[in-house]
């Protein structure tokens, strides 16, 4: 693990050299997804059947769409929220004000759609723009967190993000410096973290479950089952907002590339591609195993949502009769940590509720491809790595207690496994 000079901090992801690395290899990753999702062998380890020129990688009229999209939900953004929510007291002392209305904003653009769609917009063709839009929004992304980065360089350091402080500009750049990077009220990290990329994925979804309509007369089960599965889990995400407020992302990592680049280009084009791979590859259902699958999705939901709002309940307080019977463990900052319930089966139950869903994700899509599975996979990946920044980050917070805690409760993810 590397270390910043003059620190005993460690960087993550390797360091500058780990950062400069990601910021070439997640676009090419997403890029080569995009590619071989259409492609007849749809290899995930194979070569992409071409490398795309400029001409198929920029278009001022993709650009503009793209740019449209973004405006568009900034627009749903500032409209008046059903409510106004406070964040976590910062270093200043203070609490940010955070509009709740990301579930408006999804409903609102679903009506839009439906219109533009009944007045004739041929949403079917959105699919062949994948690729000069992945490209806007790479394009986007870059820009953006070099904007973030120069308006960093004049707050004070209060406003500082604990990673993005390191001294290395490559490093910082990716990681981000800012912490809650705004204009008047709008809240960037917040804007991007849930709006475009979450409801621009289900829009990418239906997109494709309409030109498979066209193609082949009606979307297949499989396309619904994907569809309906992820536009679950990003209404569920959406109508719970509030919970964003406490996660790594909003309290602890900076507004750089690594947020930027996800939320607006990773999530909507790379988390799409079950759907991607289904319109190319069609692939035969049953009921029966289809029911089989839903049941998966159903566990995998039941997990996530009961022990996420088990946690969120007794964050807003700890009293409610939801979880006043719980076991707890005292720590020196005033808080408690839960050791029963959801939360004294492993220590992030809601991980394990994420990767079956994953895994119900992938399941329409057959097994003659490993394509589909990306998403698992990485998925995986992407919690064992949160779970340990978790880990260290609640160790240096509660010291003991959490020693306590992991001794209580000896699996991370998955019971008797890890």
């Amino acid at each position: 693990m590397a270390y910043p000079q003059g620190s005993r901090a460690p960087l993550e992801f390797g360091g500058p050299l780990g950062a400069a690395a990601l910021m070439v290899l997640l676009p090419a990753t997403m890029f080569h997804l995009l590619l071989v999702a259409r492609s007849g062998p749809a290899r995930l380890l194979g070569p992409p059947p071409y490398l795309p020129g400029p001409d198929v990688l920029w278009s001022p009229r993709v650009l503009l769409l793209w740019l449209a999209w973004l405006g568009l939900q900034a627009a749903l953004y500032l409209l008046p929220a059903r409510k106004v929510a406070e964040g976590l007291e910062l270093k200043d002392k203070s609490r940010l004000r955070y509009p709740i209305n990301g579930f408006q904003a999804l409903v609102l653009t679903a009506l839009l759609v439906g219109l533009a769609v009944s007045a004739g917009l041929p949403l079917g063709a959105l699919p062949e723009m994948l690729v000069p839009l992945a490209f806007a929004a790479t394009l986007t992304a870059l820009i953006f967190s070099f904007l973030l980065y120069l308006k960093a360089l004049g707050v004070p350091p209060s406003a500082l993000a604990p990673g993005g402080t390191s001294g290395n500009p490559i490093y910082d750049f990716f990681l981000g410096r800012e912490l809650n990077p705004r204009i008047c009220s709008f809240d960037f990290k917040y804007f991007c973290e849930l709006r475009p990329g979450l409801i621009g994925w289900v829009l990418i979804n239906l997109a494709l479950l309409i030109q498979e309509a066209e193609l082949r007369g009606s979307p297949s089960l499989a396309m619904w089952l994907v569809n309906g599965f992820q536009l679950l889990y990003v209404g569920d995400a959406l109508w719970h907002e509030e919970a964003v407020l406490t996660t790594m992302d909003i309290t602890h990592d900076g507004f750089g590339f690594m947020l930027a680049f996800g939320d607006l280009a990773w999530v909507p084009f790379t988390y799409s591609l079950q759907a991607q791979f289904l319109l190319h590859h069609p692939q035969p259902l049953g009921l029966p195993m289809a029911s089989a699958i839903c049941l998966i999705n159903a566990l995998g939901y039941y997990i996530f949502r009961r022990a996420n709002s088990q946690k969120n309940t007794f964050r807003k307080n700890p009293s409610d009769p939801r979880v006043a019977g719980l076991e707890t463990i005292p720590t020196a900052t005033g808080r408690q940590l839960l050791v029963s319930g959801w939360w004294g089966m492993v220590r992030h139950p809601n991980y394990l509720g994420d990767l079956i869903m994953a895994l119900a994700w992938s399941l329409p899509c057959g097994v003659s491809h490993l394509l589909p599975y990306f998403y698992f996979l990485y998925f995986t990946a992407l919690l064992v790595h949160r779970e340990a920044r978790d880990e260290q980050q609640c160790l240096q917070k509660y010291g003991l207690a959490w020693q306590e805690y992991c001794r209580r409760v000896p699996y991370r993810i998955l019971p008797y496994v890890y």
